[in-house]
Order: C-alpha cells, then structure tokens, then sequence
C-alpha cells in the first residue's frame, strides 16, 4: 500500500513564532511524529505550500489539483493524502471533488492543536487518514475526503463547525461516511464521490459572496457590480430570502447578464423559493437567481467560478447546479 503525502502547512505543522503561530514542520517531520503510519502504508512525501489554509489562493489550489491529477493516474499512487489547515479544507476537498473527482482516495486532514501544544490533535488525524485511505484503496473506492476525530467525510458534506474543538467537522444533512477505532474502519456508505463534475481546474473568474441580514443594504452587490464581478452568491436567510436592497441589486446584476446564485446561511437544510415580498426567495427566482439547493456559500462560490469558466452559456451554468448532487444511494454508481 503506497500513500503519497501531500503538505501544505496548516496548524497541524505550525509551531509558535514571536509573531504569531505560522506553519513551521515539514511533512516528513510530521511523519516521523507518528511511526505507527508504517504498519499501514509506505509513504512518500511532497512539499506543495507551507501556508496557513487561510492564505489559500487559486494559484494554489490549482496547483494541489494539478499534482492530485497526476496522481491519480499513477499505478504506483494506491491513495493520497493531504495535510492542511482546517479553515479551509472543506473547500479544498470539495474543489478537487468537483474538478478532479479522483478514482483513488484522496484524504485530507490536519489538526485543532499545534504540535508544540499539549495533546495535539495531528498525529491522531493523520493516523484516520492513512487508515482510512488503506481501508478505501482495498475496496476500489475513490473520491475525496475530510478525515478527522476518527471519523471520515465526504467533500459534498463536510464543514467546519466549531473554530476550536477537536471534533471540528461534521457532515450536513448526512452522516459520516465512515468512523475508525481500534477494531479498525467502519464504513457507513460506499465511499465515493457525491459530487457531478466540472470539467476544468481554473477559478479565473471573479465571483462575490454577499451575505444577507437584517437591514442589509445592496450596497456591497452593487460595488461588486462596479468592480466587474463575473458572478455573485448571496449567502441568504433561511429559505434563501433577502432583503429588499439585497433582491433590488439582485435584480440589476442579472439584467446585467451576471448570474447570482442564493445559498442560504443557515447549516442545514436546501435553498427553496417560497416566500415573496421584496426579497423573498419567490422574488428571487423571478428575476433569474439560481439556487444552490444544500450547497454552502463557499462551495456554491467555487461551483459559480468554475461553471463560469467552463460553459459560455447561460442554460449551462444554472445546470451545474441544477446537477450539483451525485445521488448518495449506494444503488447509483454513475
């Protein structure tokens, strides 16, 4: 079994600095933390950023799919591994789910606690990925995952819930696609993607997030409209409402043939119009919004930019949403 690691920074290889914790480790040191890794995989390391996931950039995560991609073809690569800050990863995971949709297991992880604090977290979540990459490579599984507090995630589902607890991520309207301990891994639903694919890697596109609330203007969308967006998610409330300033630039940015896609700011739960009013989501819809069904702002923000940049037609864009979910009955293997 052969695990190619991937490091990318994050607090699980950060230390504390005179300004600030900053990503310190490499990816061999933090393999050396945790030499029970040897039991289940060889692994090799590659060095792709050392940054705090909070710094991400497109060149980036562009650059993390690219080297993924190769990976995945490599007879030699049986799964990959990712070690990366928590403030991001659930967009990472879901990026290269959507671009890559890889066939080998593709697991990211990484910690709540620095290694130079007491009970850190890293050598315990880096321990679920590799077992659980095995556990998915010896079932012919693929896909990418959020591996974490011994549990496993699909990038469809996962999100960060708490900015702290070593029980961070959990999995929206879904349950985790498999938990581990020490009989071994236990596997809930087949692990594989749950996401339709986008056939490209670039997030050249300029996409806005607004977020929604009471006594929101449209102020924000309008100067993003100023400043040449290419595309907007509104972060809406409950249903996917807005308020009437919100659903007034709304109304202009689609005039403008810039498509605006409403997700909604709670956790759980699907986008649905029903509401009218001034900026109820029945509003919405009549002027042209898109809905992201249970898609988060973040991940619908990722869907826009990429849709943006590989359909030039309209009717394309808004079925990358209307086609965003892989269904997750085990009966469905398309």
């Amino acid at each position: 079994m052969n695990v190619t690691l991937l490091s990318t920074g994050g607090t699980i290889a950060s230390t504390e600095t005179d300004t600030g914790a900053k990503p310190t480790q490499t990816g061999p040191e933090l393999l050396e933390a945790v030499p029970e890794l040897e039991t289940y995989a060889t692994l090799s390391v590659e060095s792709v950023a050392q940054i705090p996931s909070f710094e991400i950039d497109a060149e980036t995560l562009e650059e993390i799919a690219d080297r993924v991609d190769e990976l995945d073809v490599d007879p030699s690569a049986d799964a990959v591994v990712i070690t990366h800050g928590t403030d991001t990863m659930e967009e990472t995971a879901y990026y290269l789910d959507v671009t890559i949709r890889p066939e080998t297991p593709v697991i990211l992880t990484g910690a709540q606690r620095r290694p130079d604090e007491v009970s850190s977290d890293g050598p315990s979540n880096l321990l679920t990925a590799v077992r659980a990459g095995k556990a998915f490579a010896d079932r012919g599984a693929g896909g990418t995952f959020v591996a974490f507090n011994e549990e496993v995630h699909s990038a469809r589902t996962v999100t960060k819930a708490h900015t702290s607890a070593l029980e961070a991520f959990r999995s929206k309207n879904a349950g985790p696609v498999a938990t581990i301990d020490r009989n071994g891994v236990a596997i809930h639903r087949p692990p594989r993607s749950e996401t339709r694919p986008i056939e490209t890697t670039s997030l050249a596109a300029t996409v806005f997030t607004i977020k929604s609330g009471s006594a929101v203007t449209g102020d924000l969308l309008e100067a993003a409209l100023e400043r040449d967006a290419d595309g907007i998610v509104i972060e809406g409330t409950g249903l996917g409402n807005a308020t009437a300033g919100v659903a007034d630039a709304v109304r202009d940015a689609i005039d403008s043939d810039i498509p605006v896609v409403v997700a909604s700011r709670c956790l759980e739960g699907r986008v649905t119009p029903v509401y009218g009013g001034d900026g109820g989501g029945e509003r919405l819809r009549e002027y042209g919004a898109i809905f992201a069904g249970d898609l988060s702002a973040q991940q619908a923000r990722l869907r826009l930019a990429l849709a943006l940049e590989a359909f030039d037609d309209p009717e394309a864009i808004r079925a990358a949403f209307a086609s965003a979910d892989r269904s997750r009955s085990p009966s469905d293997q398309t």
